[in-house]
């Protein structure tokens, strides 16, 4: 966990993204900051406190935060529940399948906040 948080944090940061990267959920909510995110990148299966249960806990503290999911093919079935309890409407929440390389991460990540930042919908893929 810590290595793939490490190597999304210098990717994102490679390419010009500011991150605050967190390996722990607890210290992540504790050190969540409301209106500063333009997107979250939660990891599906975390220690403690699983990707879903951090996003419900964010959202009670910033219910305009958009997220993306990183989620292996395993957890698909798992988060399409969470996502229809969840996410009624399109647009709040985003999955990628790991492993992803990172020229797809940045193009993905680069899609999300320019559709975001344009108010457009994006369909999930």
């Amino acid at each position: 966990m810590r290595m793939i948080s490490l190597e999304l944090r210098v990717v994102l940061e490679d390419n010009g993204f500011k991150v605050d990267s967190f390996n722990d959920p607890l210290l992540a909510l504790e050190n969540f900051k409301p209106d500063s995110y333009d997107l979250l990148i939660l990891d599906i299966k975390m220690p403690k406190m699983n990707g879903f249960e951090l996003y419900k806990q964010i959202k009670k503290m910033d219910d305009k935060v958009k997220t993306m999911f990183l989620t292996a093919l395993t957890e698909l079935q798992e988060y399409e529940e969470f996502r229809k309890e969840v996410f009624p409407k399109f647009g709040e929440r985003y999955y990628v399948p790991k492993p992803i390389e990172n020229e797809e991460l940045i193009k993905r990540v680069s899609k999300i906040l320019s559709q975001i930042k344009n108010n457009q919908h994006i369909p999930e893929e």
